[in-house]
């Protein structure tokens, strides 16, 4: 355990029966930092989360929270709480009572209690929805109510399960922005889990991603995306090129390789070590290749193919491009700002052009 860890997840297993859900997991979280576990179904972010709550209990290893080992803590005494994804609103409670629920135990005075949920009521934007009853909520309203109910109580870490799952996309983007916000406001430690990746690069300091559960790579959101360490990191966040490539020669800041498609190339090492004739492949992004109608002068990266298909989405648009030596066709993404003069002739040639820093190496899978 590192020294400014708050929360700390060592040498964690989980089986049920014969299945392991999570496989020697090794997580240090800093205090204050919104930290996500990012993966698709199944990966073990949500076993792990239902751990961290103490709803589960890990096969071997242990949880550390602000120093504590949390093995013989059960959930009610661990400092941590939860907001699902369904927000479990009460209908039956107005919104005042909802977010009142966990004081209900306390020793505490009613103007107190009043006093405690008017301030979550301002913290959350929404002072004049106390007397509301739930059904009268939207649901980014519900989500709100939610996270104060959970808040009120001051935990140490607070714990969301893919809680904006179920609202439409522009009322999510909305509420990823509010989510934001409101950690820094309270400045406590939010492990967040969520399957969508442009979430996780939104919200997070630092995200895990997850596979058949073991973290595959911890990192920070532009870590994660401009150098992935896998295939399958660079595949799950984003969208990503990839060509076989052979070796040539490497030193300590570039390596030569001669990539299928793409000819001779170079990629900056990133303190990679690959000998020569190792067989790897180079990724690149879609939105670090450059389109045009010629070649352009101003680089030694080019490559000329055919332009196969093009989606047009407003601020940029996207297209592919078919290229000899390459079964699947190019992806690029271009601002449309740029006005990139395509023709309605999709037949005649068009050129890719790239900077070495934007190529990638990977370990071929």
């Amino acid at each position: 355990m590192s020294n400014d860890a708050f929360i700390s997840i060592q040498n964690v297993d989980k089986y049920f029966g014969k299945f392991q859900a999570v496989e020697d997991v090794n997580v240090d979280i800093a205090h204050g930092e919104f930290f996500s576990l990012l993966g698709s179904s199944g990966c073990g972010k949500t076993t792990l989360l239902r751990m961290l709550a103490g709803f589960e209990s890990p096969t071997n290893g242990e949880i550390y929270i602000d120093g504590h080992a949390m093995s013989e803590v059960p959930p009610h005494q661990r400092p941590v709480n939860m907001v699902f994804q369904s927000y479990a609103i009460f209908p039956h409670l107005n919104v005042r009572d909802n977010i009142a629920y966990g004081l209900r135990k306390q020793k505490l005075s009613k103007a107190r209690r009043y006093e405690m949920v008017d301030e979550m009521l301002n913290l959350i934007a929404l002072p004049e929805y106390g007397d509301r009853k739930a059904n009268e909520l939207s649901g980014g309203q519900r989500q709100r109510i939610a996270l104060a109910r959970a808040l009120i109580l001051r935990p140490k870490v607070l714990l969301l399960d893919e809680p904006l799952g179920a609202l439409d996309k522009q009322l999510r983007e909305q509420m990823q922005l509010e989510l934001r916000a409101l950690q820094r406001t309270v400045g406590i430690t939010f492990v967040f889990v969520t399957h969508d990746q442009e979430e996780a690069l939104t919200l997070s300091d630092r995200i895990a991603v997850m596979s058949g559960g073991k973290v595959l790579q911890l990192d920070t959101p532009s870590g994660l995306y401009e150098t992935p360490r896998t295939q399958e990191v660079a595949s799950f966040i984003g969208t990503m090129n990839f060509f076989d490539a052979e070796v040539i020669k490497a030193s300590s800041t570039s390596i030569e390789l001669s990539a299928r498609g793409l000819g001779k190339v170079a990629a900056p090492a990133r303190d990679q070590q690959y000998p020569k004739g190792a067989h790897v492949q180079v990724a690149i992004r879609p939105e670090k290749l450059r389109l045009s109608n010629d070649r352009p002068a101003d680089t030694k990266n080019a490559l000329q193919g055919q332009l196969k298909n093009s989606a047009y989405l407003g601020e940029r648009s996207h297209f592919y491009v078919s290229v000899d030596g390459i079964e699947k066709p190019i992806a690029v993404s271009s601002q449309n700002r740029e006005q990139i003069s395509t023709g309605a002739d999709q037949t005649r040639p068009v050129w890719l052009s790239w900077n070495d820093e934007a190529l990638v190496v990977l370990n071929a899978d």
